[in-house]
């Protein structure tokens, strides 16, 4: 699946290709713990990250109910978080080549997360999103969700992620 790329002329903020190819590069193959997930990224603009797992086997945290993971639920919003900081530290520094840009990544860090666990994850797939509320110097804020595959919200997050 070819992620979402805000590329419109009447957006000059919208990120290049290469930069949105090196991105999902890295998150989705360099970070092997995301390839784990199965995270495929689907979406990612300036503002907002979205992407999708599919439920398999070897996700499943209580058998009888065949119900995702908690800590899948944790570490995939987390992700989101990471993700979503990424998109924003590269859409701060749109007068840098992409390359440099990916750089800059190197010090990205979970500082502290929080997740409320809505209601039981069963699905067959899962959507998430997530946003960086604000983006500081030093720290960045995040809102993550987790979503069914018919869109009722499952589990929420928040997260602060160091970024220099």
């Amino acid at each position: 699946m070819t992620p979402t790329i805000a590329t419109t002329p009447s957006n000059p903020d919208a990120f290049e290709t290469e930069f949105v190819d090196a991105l999902k590069q890295l998150f989705e193959e360099k970070i092997v713990f995301n390839q784990v997930l199965g995270l495929k990224i689907t979406a990612i603009t300036p503002d907002k990250v979205t992407a999708r797992i599919n439920m398999k086997p070897e996700l499943v945290g209580h058998y009888s109910h065949n119900r995702i993971h908690g800590g899948v639920i944790s570490a995939c919003l987390d992700a989101m978080g990471g993700l979503a900081c990424m998109a924003a530290i590269g859409a701060r520094h749109m007068n840098e080549p992409p390359q440099q840009r990916l750089h800059r990544f190197g010090k990205l860090g979970t500082i502290d997360l929080r997740i409320d666990y809505l209601r039981p994850a069963i699905s067959d797939h899962f959507e998430l999103r997530a946003e960086v509320m604000r983006l500081g110097s030093r720290v960045a804020s995040t809102r993550m969700e987790f979503l069914a595959a018919d869109g009722k919200l499952l589990s929420t997050g928040s997260g602060a992620y160091i970024v220099s």
